[in-house]
């Protein structure tokens, strides 16, 4: 290897003196323009810096001559929109719910609004299409624990169930087996029972008329005599192969022995009155309206 400069007699161009296997290196400068627009990003990241939030700090960031912010910006844009929507929503937010069903156009809106609303806050626990999971209700299959209507749809929006809320819906279920009501035995028999009421098979040796007996004296004041439920209560109703936590043995028995406490927050003071509104239009739509 040599090391010293040298015009290459093939090429006729400058080269950087070092030569390995008889390969010399060219010395080849980058094109004038390429360093020219090299040394503009340079100025124009120095120029972002000073005009945009950039560098952060201790406690904060350099917010920049612009003082620009993303959150700012979008919470802009949503204000734009709301102008915009401003007066249909007042007279969504006008109109009772039952002339809200009755208007096509006003129906169409409060659908539109609440399905958004809906998708932004209720899919993460009721799924995108409201068909719900594991102890999180079916809101498609118009069976509702605390009613279906659209007064009763609203009321259960606003102020959710066991939210802590003073007008949430209240009601617990006891956990039978845990605080030593039934035994597990009985607790099984229960179950059994209960997977009867909505024509589902039971345990071979299932003794019916103890299960009657059992369901009678300690679950008929929230379900009903027939099993049917209370909506007051939060109830929910036995006979109709819809099941909340599962309907097989396994699970029956362990609702039974531990009980249930789901809860559902309250949203009113987090969606305005009028959003609310569109919502349990929309929610009562899913579930056919009852």
């Amino acid at each position: 290897m040599s090391e010293h400069n040298e015009i290459d007699r093939v090429s006729g161009r400058s080269t950087t003196g070092h030569e390995w296997d008889g390969i010399k290196e060219l010395n080849t400068p980058l094109p004038r323009w390429w360093v020219l627009t090299f040394y503009a990003t340079i100025i124009w990241a120095i120029g972002y810096w000073v005009v945009y939030p950039a560098w952060p700090l201790v406690s904060g960031y350099t917010t920049g001559l612009f003082q620009y912010s993303t959150r700012a910006s979008v919470a802009t844009d949503l204000a734009d929109l709301e102008k915009l929507r401003g007066e249909k929503m007042a007279v969504l937010g006008n109109a009772s719910l039952a002339d809200i069903e009755k208007d096509p156009a006003l129906l169409a809106l409060a659908r539109a609004r609440g399905k958004t609303v809906f998708a932004d806050n209720c899919a993460p626990c009721h799924g995108s299409g409201g068909a719900g999971a594991k102890g999180y209700p079916n809101l498609n299959d118009d069976d509702w624990l605390w009613g279906g209507s659209l007064d009763q749809i609203m009321q259960t929006i606003q102020f959710g169930a066991r939210s802590g809320h003073a007008k949430t819906h209240e009601g617990q279920m006891l956990a039978f087996g845990r605080d030593g009501v039934l035994k597990k035995d009985e607790i099984v028999t229960v179950a059994n029972y209960v997977r009867s009421l909505s024509g589902l098979s039971t345990a071979p040796k299932f003794d019916a008329t103890a299960g009657k007996k059992l369901f009678t004296e300690n679950c008929t004041s929230c379900h009903g005599d027939n099993g049917k439920g209370n909506p007051e209560l939060g109830a929910p109703n036995l006979t109709d192969q819809i099941w909340l936590y599962g309907s097989d043995e396994e699970a029956l028995v362990e609702t039974i022995t531990n009980g249930r406490a789901g809860v559902m927050p309250a949203w009113v003071g987090r969606l305005d009155p009028v959003t609310v509104k569109a919502l349990a239009v929309y929610v009562h739509s899913l579930g056919g309206g009852k």
